[in-house]
């Protein structure tokens, strides 16, 4: 009995090389330049692939700009893992290839139940580290105070890299004011159709254009809450190790096993309250693996808000800033109210299937804070 075909295709398409492509189910087209990412094209069954003229654009940026060159202070990655100790093994092997090695790879063992996730580090010849609190943001700030690095770059243990991530991730700080960077995330694969809406309507992926923000997205936007999240995924983030001291840790009441997402994002804008600058820097890629099943896909769009709420909580508890208020108790309801009408009209997003896991997330978010809204660090 063959193999069910996956749900849709993902295509990378060297512009190099002839454009010709019909796809033939739905699929992601991946246009690669140089053997980097330069832009993407959703297609349904009999379109047609077409380099638009923003990615021709696009290319020749890059390629008359500056190169991202090896540097030589000190890197340290951290990985934090739970019970998965298969997806961690993938996630390692993909560092063989690097074009520029990080100087050491700290796993964090985050309250595995067995041995098997010790069992893959001490194989891969990485440096294990056993935390027992349950919550991502213990894993990470455990991991950042063991780091020797000058820089610190995190992933997850559900993701594949690219050769040259740490090289560009790494390579993006070259300034003194750029305390954080952000990577480029896209789907490893689109098997099931819980993937292909999570990669159309939550996806990871910030596009292919470098980004700044700063003290002038900062001020421009904190009206209603200055949107950090919109700066780039945990899964592929970096930091000057300097900042921890600057700025203190993650804040570990929030993202997976605490409040359910969004450490990363509270500490970005963090970041940008502080006066320095978050860079999306898109050269420094990594593939993601998302959850294959409607339930999975549901629990996490659920926790997604509930760490959004909280964290919006979190930031005006403490910065003062009202914007973060106003986006929980006015932006945000409206937001729903507009899903619900226009699903009460006929017309249908996969957002809108998911309206009720995100408004009960939401809830739940708020009262989270409220039960834990003297446990910052």
């Amino acid at each position: 009995m063959s193999a069910a075909l996956p749900f849709a295709d993902i295509v990378r398409l060297p512009v190099e090389k002839d454009l010709t492509f019909t796809a033939e189910r739905k699929t992601l087209v991946i246009f690669e330049a140089d053997r980097l990412p330069v832009g993407q094209q959703w297609l349904e069954d009999g379109e047609a692939a077409d380099l638009k003229h923003e990615i021709a654009t696009r290319i020749a940026a890059r390629r008359t700009g500056s190169t991202p060159t090896l540097v030589s202070q000190p890197i340290s990655v951290v990985i934090c893992t739970r019970d998965r100790p298969d997806e961690l093994r993938r996630c390692l092997a993909s560092f063989h290839d690097q074009t520029r090695m990080p100087d050491e790879i700290i796993v964090v063992d985050n309250a595995s139940r067995d041995e098997r996730t010790r069992a893959v580090v001490m194989a891969a010849g990485a440096t294990y580290i056993r935390e027992d609190r349950p919550g991502l943001d213990y894993a990470r700030n455990s991991g950042a105070k063991a780091a020797g690095g000058e820089i610190v770059l995190y992933t997850d243990d559900d993701t594949e890299l690219h050769e040259c991530w740490v090289e560009n991730t790494v390579a993006a700080f070259n300034a003194p004011e750029i305390m954080a960077v952000t990577g480029l995330v896209l789907p490893a694969s689109l098997k099931t159709e819980a993937q292909w809406i999570f990669e159309k309507e939550w996806s990871f992926g910030r596009g292919y254009d470098q980004i700044d923000y700063g003290s002038h997205f900062f001020e421009e936007t904190r009206r209603d809450g200055c949107p950090a999240w919109i700066i780039g995924a945990g899964a592929n983030m970096a930091f000057r190790r300097a900042v921890f001291d600057h700025i203190g840790f993650f804040d570990e009441r929030l993202d997976v096993g605490q409040a359910g997402c969004s450490g990363d994002s509270e500490y970005w804008y963090r970041v940008l309250a502080a006066g320095y600058v978050c860079r999306y820097e898109p050269r420094a890629v990594m593939f993601h693996h998302h959850r294959l099943e409607m339930a999975g896909l549901a629990s996490q769009v659920y926790h997604y808000m509930r760490g959004h709420t909280a964290a919006l909580m979190v930031q005006h508890q403490r910065t003062g800033e009202l914007g973060n208020l106003r986006r929980l108790f006015l932006k945000l309801p409206l937001h729903y109210v507009g899903l619900l009408t226009t699903r009460l009209f006929g017309s249908s997003s996969e957002k809108q299937r998911f309206l009720g896991e995100q408004v009960r997330g939401a809830a739940a978010g708020v009262w989270f804070f409220l039960r834990n809204r003297k446990g910052h660090r």
